[in-house]
């Protein structure tokens, strides 16, 4: 397992990025995810990655995010393998799931979210690439 990226909840990547581009980094990939009401932008940070998470809509959990926290980290994501047998041993030790099923994520990528009253208080996504 590894950190695959760190998600940061923003009100516009436009005006987010100048920060990040300043520090030498660059936008690898932008990408709508429908699915959970979001834009993402990408910057690589070594092994992982910065995620910029702008809302769509108001109904997008970001956008709630948004509202309620202001600007920040949003989540922490690991890459695992058999995301679905992860869950499985989770749920198995009384873990508080969001996504009892992985859904679709940026980069095609199969995501779930473990709530963060199981996690310290920390929102986790697991993610795992689809082969």
């Amino acid at each position: 397992m590894k950190i695959d990226h760190i998600g940061i909840a923003v009100n516009s990547i436009e005006e987010a990025k100048a920060f990040y581009e300043a520090l030498g980094l660059v936008i690898s990939h932008i990408e709508v995810v429908d699915e959970q009401g979001v834009k993402t932008a990408f910057l690589k940070v070594g092994e992982s990655n910065i995620e910029l998470l702008e809302p769509i809509n108001e109904s997008s959990p970001v956008y709630k995010f948004l509202q309620k926290r202001g600007k920040g980290i949003h989540h922490i994501a690991i890459n695992v393998e058999g995301i679905e047998n992860v869950l499985e041993r989770l749920k198995g030790k009384g873990v508080r799931l969001i996504n009892e099923k992985p859904v679709k994520g940026a980069h095609g990528k199969l995501v779930a979210f473990v709530h963060p009253a199981s996690t310290g208080g920390v929102l986790l996504e697991l993610c795992e690439t689809k082969k």
